[in-house]
């Protein structure tokens, strides 16, 4: 298994281009997911972050938050919502000068393992997965998760072929019976159940210490030198959630966001209600970005380190956590 070498590669090209221009004062690209519905998309259909920042803004669908983290260090992306927070990791691990601004999702029914149901493998007898071949979009949150419930089920590692997909990929792949095990998130992972089983529900991974959750993102010298900008587009996506919170928007607010995800109202649907906005004031607060997100981005790191996923982990990720922004969203 030589996942080591392929992720830090990913890396080490992504941080050797960080600090490589900006977004110029009147456009602003921002980077998100299809097929990741959140209430943000009704904004961003509606127009309401351009007219917020008084500039036009530009949106670029990603299939993985590590293509993320290479789009912001060469400077075609300035913010990233919804990147995982392993990805996160992995890049600032390596160098790359990326902060949170924000908590964009939690989400931890919506990122798993799926196992093919032709080898009937549940969490009872995981220890068979031994020699099987796995499809993980390395350095993702995907990635982070498949990692602990091998740990957690003692299965080695090396008796994996683990071969590095996106989603997507990885969806399709099991379903032609080309893997023998899925690793991902959002419709990918619908898709993929169709043909398997999870090990771990959500709840089963939290108790575990699994935690899933995406971050807002961007390079430390756009946010350093654009506050009042990061600030206006963190205002607007607290508000989309706060009114998406409201469960009489539903349904003025449910196909609008289908249609931008491309996906239909019914998936969408099934898919937004396994997942969780949490207000600013929320954010603020030691469970996420007053201690809590820091304290377990380094434990995500310290279990890449242990996989031989990346070289070294940061002695601390409180720098890479900034919540100006979000503070003067909220009025503070």
């Amino acid at each position: 298994m030589k996942i080591k070498t392929r992720l830090m590669s990913a890396v080490a090209g992504a941080a050797m281009l960080a600090g490589a221009g900006v977004a110029n004062a009147e456009e602003l690209t921002v980077g998100y997911f299809l097929e990741w519905p959140m209430p943000f998309q009704y904004a961003k259909v509606q127009g309401t972050y351009d007219e917020a920042l008084g500039m036009t803004v530009n949106w670029r669908a990603f299939d993985t938050g590590t293509a993320m983290s290479a789009a912001m260090a060469s400077g075609d992306v300035q913010l990233s919502v919804s990147q995982g927070v392993p990805p996160f990791v992995v890049a600032t691990s390596a160098g790359q000068d990326l902060q949170v601004v924000d908590v964009a999702v939690s989400y931890s029914d919506n990122d798993n393992c799926v196992v093919a149901e032709a080898l009937e493998i549940d969490k009872n007898n995981a220890g068979e997965l031994a020699g099987k071949k796995v499809a993980v979009p390395l350095g993702t949150a995907a990635h982070y998760g498949f990692l602990k419930q091998m740990n957690h089920f003692g299965v080695d590692l090396a008796s994996l072929d683990i071969v590095n997909m996106a989603p997507p990929e990885g969806a399709a792949a099991i379903a032609q019976g080309a893997v023998d095990m899925f690793c991902g998130w959002g419709g990918s992972l619908r898709r993929a159940k169709e043909h398997g089983n999870v090990l771990l529900t959500g709840a089963e991974k939290e108790e575990l210490g699994i935690l899933v959750f995406d971050v807002t993102s961007g390079p430390s010298d756009f946010i350093a030198e654009n506050p009042d900008v990061v600030a206006a587009f963190l205002k607007v996506t607290g508000d989309a959630n706060a009114m998406w919170a409201d469960p009489a928007n539903r349904d003025k607010m449910l196909p609008v966001i289908a249609k931008d995800s491309g996906m239909d109202v019914e998936a969408t649907a099934a898919t937004i209600d396994t997942f969780v906005f949490p207000s600013v004031e929320e954010q603020l607060t030691a469970k996420w970005l007053g201690g809590g997100a820091q304290e377990f981005m380094k434990g995500v790191a310290d279990v890449f380190v242990e996989a031989g996923s990346i070289d070294a982990a940061l002695d601390t990720y409180e720098n890479n956590v900034n919540v100006g922004p979000l503070q003067q969203a909220a009025g503070q």
